[in-house]
């Protein structure tokens, strides 16, 4: 379980991380809609892990156009949050699947088909 720190820390960089790709996207992986659904932070805040949502590209395609520029992202990320944390950690991006994994679970459910309980009549 994360702590208290670690909850803020993450929460700060989610919604740093959202407003970069919010303003400067279109230079970082082009047209694709990108969401960021949540960023885990490491118990020594050296490392987070960003998972993105992708929509109209797929997600590896995305995370490909990303990497070459997680540099400038992180430099980006230090610029914003300075004066709030000590530490700018390394940017790890992946991808969150799951959109895609409640959905087929929902499939899966409605697609089960359940037999009508038969009453067994006893004769007297």
């Amino acid at each position: 379980m994360d702590s208290t720190r670690q909850l803020k820390y993450s929460r700060l960089i989610q919604k740093e991380i959202s407003d970069i790709f919010q303003k400067e996207g279109k230079n970082y992986y082009g047209t694709s809609f990108v969401t960021v659904t949540g960023v885990k932070v490491s118990a020594d805040l050296s490392i987070a892990r960003i998972y993105i949502s992708t929509f109209k590209e797929k997600g590896d395609d995305v995370l490909h156009k990303i990497y070459p520029h997680s540099r400038e992202i992180r430099r980006k990320l230090g610029e914003r949050i300075k004066n709030q944390a000590r530490i700018i950690p390394e940017l790890e991006f992946f991808i969150d699947d799951s959109l895609d994994y409640a959905e087929k679970m929902d499939k899966i459910m409605k697609d089960i088909v359940i037999p009508p309980q038969q009453e067994d009549k006893e004769e007297n």
